[in-house]
């Protein structure tokens, strides 16, 4: 694989780039150390996004879920530490 420092990189990045998109990857390096790989874009696949509602039926909610402890948080908030 191409390893090239950032001077020569910034002199020839649309080269570079162009290259990658077609399947020629490359590293960018500072004082010979390896600090980056670019590798060609692709897009995400569909079936690895996330999605709403993926644990329909998995997890019950009360009715009551909204009035749950009201009266022990209440106290909390005025001070009574029921």
């Amino acid at each position: 694989m191409l390893a090239v420092n950032i001077h020569e990189a910034k002199t020839h990045l649309s080269r570079l780039v162009e290259d990658a998109a077609h399947g020629k990857p490359f590293i960018i390096a500072k004082a010979g150390k390896p600090m980056v790989k670019v590798i060609p874009f692709s897009p995400e696949k569909q079936g690895s996004e996330r999605r709403l509602g993926f644990m329909s039926g998995e997890i019950s909610v009360p009715d009551d879920f909204d009035s749950m402890n009201t009266g022990s948080i209440t106290a909390l908030f005025e001070g009574s530490g029921e």
